[in-house]
C-alpha cells in the first residue's frame, strides 16, 4: 500500500472565510505546478469522489494534515474546470475548532493542502510528475500548502468575489511562470 502523499509548502493562494467557520475555494488547481512540481491533471479526483459518494463517504477536514485532530467537515467537494473546490465548516463547538477558525480570521493560517495517494501519474519534457488519478483522502487547513493558490483569505476584508479580479490574478501567475519568477 502506498503511503498517503500532501501537498504541503511554505507559500500560500485563496479561499473565502464566511460566518468566522464556512470556508471555500480551491484546494488544488489544475494545470498548475506546485513547488515539488508535481502538476494534477484535469479529472484526477472524479474516481476518488465518485466512489466516497457512492459509499456515502466524505473527504475529510484535518488540522494541518492531523489525522487525529478533524476540526470540521467539508460539505461539497468537487471538479469543475479550475481544480478541486471544497466549501465546509469548521466546527466552532469543539476546542480545536475555535482555535482554527480565530486563526484564520486573524490571518495567522491562509492556507489549504490535500491528503492523497497517487493511482496514476507520468512525466511530462520538464521532469514534472503529472497527476493523473489520486485518491483524495483529506484536505486540510495548514500554515504553509505546496500550491502557492490555496490559501484562505478574509470575504469581509476582501469584498465580494470580483471575476475581473480573479482574472488578473490568473495573468498574473501565468506571468510568473513563463518569466521564471
Amino acid at each position: 500500500m502506498t503511503e498517503l502523499e500532501t501537498k504541503y509548502c511554505a507559500l500560500g493562494g485563496e479561499v473565502t472565510v464566511t460566518d468566522g467557520s464556512v470556508i471555500e475555494g480551491y484546494a488544488s488547481l489544475f494545470g498548475t505546478p506546485d513547488h515539488g512540481g508535481d502538476v494534477v491533471e484535469a479529472g484526477a479526483y472524479a474516481v476518488s469522489l465518485g466512489a466516497l459518494a457512492s459509499r456515502g463517504g466524505r473527504v475529510k477536514m484535518l488540522w494541518q494534515h492531523d489525522p487525529t485532530q478533524p476540526i470540521g467537515v467539508w460539505d461539497e467537494v468537487r471538479e469543475d474546470g479550475r481544480g478541486l473546490y471544497v466549501k465546509g465548516r469548521i466546527l466552532t463547538e469543539i476546542e480545536r475548532g475555535r482555535e482554527a477558525a480565530a486563526l484564520v480570521q486573524a490571518g495567522a493560517i491562509d492556507g489549504l493542502s490535500i491528503g492523497y495517494r497517487t493511482k496514476r501519474a507520468g512525466k511530462d519534457g520538464r521532469g514534472r510528475r503529472l497527476l493523473s488519478e489520486l485518491e483524495l483522502w483529506e484536505v486540510s487547513l495548514v500554515t504553509f500548502p505546496m500550491l502557492p493558490e490555496a490559501r484562505v483569505g478574509s470575504k469581509r476584508a476582501e469584498g465580494p468575489f470580483d471575476p475581473m479580479r480573479e482574472l488578473a490574478d490568473l495573468f498574473r501567475t501565468a506571468s510568473q511562470e513563463l518569466t521564471g519568477r
